[in-house]
């Protein structure tokens, strides 16, 4: 059984979800404060698809550079952006990454949440930042998940043993809302917070796709719940196929609540 976020944490071989995002689609906030020549760290960068979007807007001038600790997706992402000379994707753990140079902005897509120390991980952020650089963490608070109408209770049972088992870890399942005052706590400034809700709508391009994200957890990261024993193989299972079916007749919308938290030094 793992017992530490960093364990529970592992990405699954299985990147589509976040191949799926880019800058314009899954961190739009970000855009107004982006221009040509900056020096940007993405931390938690997966594959570097929201990266890349963040390379083409600083341009030839600026750089980028992606880390993530997932060796694989890191070897995937090298190879999708082999054409973009100012990314740099490498595979690092954000405690130990000691670059030569500074940032003049740090950012981390849904990253935080699967920390059980996000504050440390702020602190460490300042360290790599230059004078009057900003960070923006863009994050969910997963409590708040909202279908119309409720899914089968089966889902329903799914969702919690999920949310159970990553409190289990010491993972915030609300961290969107509390960001401001860590950063607040912590000593930053200017902090501003930009609600960035993913809302899908039945008739909506993807609809299914982006709704279904959570009979894609219960496929890659449900076992993990099963081996925890916040449930049962044949509940998970259940869930799946229970899901599908709602997915397919009954689903009309689905709102994850989602923030853009940024501060300054």
């Amino acid at each position: 059984m793992s017992n530490t976020a960093n364990e529970r944490a592992v990405m699954p071989k299985d990147s589509s979800i976040l191949d799926s995002r880019s800058l314009q689609n899954s961190y739009s906030t970000l855009l107004p404060l982006l221009h040509k020549g900056m020096r940007v760290l993405d931390v938690g960068c997966g594959t570097g698809a929201i990266s890349a979007g963040i390379a083409a807007v600083v341009g030839e001038q600026g750089t980028v550079v992606g880390i993530d600790s997932s060796a694989h997706l890191i070897a995937k992402g090298k190879t999708d952006h082999a054409d973009l000379t100012n990314l740099i994707l490498q595979e690092a753990d954000l405690f130990a990454f000691a670059p030569e140079e500074k940032f003049d902005l740090i950012v981390s897509a849904r990253v935080l949440q699967w920390l059980s120390n996000p504050r440390e991980a702020l602190v460490k952020f300042r360290s790599l930042l230059n004078p009057g650089g900003h960070i923006s963490i863009l994050d969910y608070n997963h409590t708040q998940l909202e279908w119309t109408p409720a899914p089968p209770d089966s889902m329903l049972r799914f969702y919690k043993a999920f949310l159970d088992w990553r409190a289990d870890a010491g993972m915030d399942n609300e961290i969107a809302d509390h960001l401001a005052a860590h950063f607040e706590e912590l000593g930053f400034h200017s902090i501003a917070t930009l609600n960035a809700d993913e809302v899908y709508t039945r008739g909506a391009p993807h609809f299914a796709e982006k709704a279904g994200i959570w009979s894609k957890v219960a496929e890659l990261r449900g076992p993990q719940v099963v081996e925890g024993g916040f449930i049962t193989e044949a509940e998970r299972l259940q869930a799946i196929t229970e899901y599908q079916a709602w997915l397919d007749t009954d689903a009309e919308k689905m709102v994850m609540k989602l923030k853009d938290v940024r501060a300054g030094i």
